[in-house]
């Protein structure tokens, strides 16, 4: 009886030590960053700011100006130069707008206002997306991935107030974070588009 017990413990203990029967492993923080980092900026779902479904898959191959933008800031007066840009180097950068009521309430509108009120004083007409937060608890999907060396690779900076840039190569890496302060048209932001 005892030996019937003895090779019952045995056996019953190379089965839960056997491949077969390990559970799956969940990932560890090293597993998932790892994942989060090979992650691409051309797979974040996005909405433009009429509501239809989108993403930057569209824009591979080309570096992107990315801008959270907004309609009552001191920097608002940017619209124009940013649609310079658009206009003037627009087979070298794509200028995207993300509006967002972040930093000062200075974004209140709809998005449907916002349209309006850029098309009205600025006559912008490269893409924009749906009002979002930038920063914070309900920071969009892809100023997440903008935001965190662990996702891009690079960068960790996130937006201090409105109008900060965050300029993207051709295939989808960040090159450089620029502040509010650095207008569109400068030397520096040039220089770096026509690099």
């Amino acid at each position: 009886m005892l030996q019937l017990v003895t090779l019952f413990s045995l056996s019953l203990m190379m089965a839960c030590s056997s491949p077969a029967a390990k559970t799956p492993e969940t990932p560890t923080a090293t597993n998932m960053n790892t994942a989060t980092a090979s992650s691409s900026i051309y797979e974040i779902p996005l909405k433009t700011i009429d509501g239809k479904d989108t993403s930057l898959k569209q824009y591979k191959g080309k570096k992107v100006l990315i801008v959270n933008v907004a309609s009552e800031c001191g920097f608002t007066p940017q619209y124009a130069d940013l649609e310079k840009l658009h206009k003037l180097h627009g087979d070298k950068v794509v200028v995207l707008g993300f509006p967002a009521n972040d930093f000062g309430g200075q974004e209140k509108g709809s998005n449907e206002e916002i349209a309006q009120f850029c098309q009205k004083n600025f006559g912008v007409s490269f893409p924009m997306f749906q009002k979002a937060s930038v920063i914070g608890a309900e920071q969009q999907p892809l100023y997440k991935w903008l935001t965190s060396k662990d996702a891009n690779g690079s960068n960790a900076s996130a937006p201090s107030w409105n109008f900060c840039k965050y300029l993207i190569s051709e295939n989808g890496q960040i090159i450089k974070f620029y502040p509010s302060k650095v207008s569109p048209l400068s030397e520096e932001l040039l220089r770096d588009i026509n690099s």
